[in-house]
C-alpha cells in the first residue's frame, strides 16, 4: 500500500484523539474518543481505496494494525483481526 493512504490513530497532548495520514503534518479529524476517530480513519481508507490503519494505545505503544481494502472491491482479502 502507498504511504500517502495509510493512516495512524493516536492521542494528543489536549487529550483528544487524531485520526491522520501518515505522512501529513495535520490531523484530518479529531475526536473525543478512541472510537470514534478510528471508524473515522476506516471511512476515509474505504473511500481512498484501501490502505493500513494503525491504531496507538493510551501507553503509546501500538495496539492494533488492520488492512482497510477499497470500498467497492468484489474479492476482498480475508483479514482475522477486527
Amino acid at each position: 500500500m502507498s504511504k500517502g493512504r495509510d493512516r495512524v490513530v493516536t492521542r494528543r497532548d489536549d487529550g483528544q484523539w487524531q485520526n491522520k495520514r501518515i505522512d501529513a503534518g495535520k490531523a484530518s479529524s479529531v475526536h473525543e474518543t478512541q472510537r470514534d476517530a478510528e471508524q473515522a480513519a476506516r471511512e476515509m481508507l474505504k473511500k481512498q481505496g484501501g490502505g493500513e490503519l494503525t491504531v496507538q494505545g493510551l501507553d503509546g505503544r501500538f495496539r492494533s494494525k488492520d488492512t482497510i481494502p477499497p470500498g467497492n472491491d468484489p474479492n476482498p482479502p480475508r483479514d482475522t483481526e477486527h
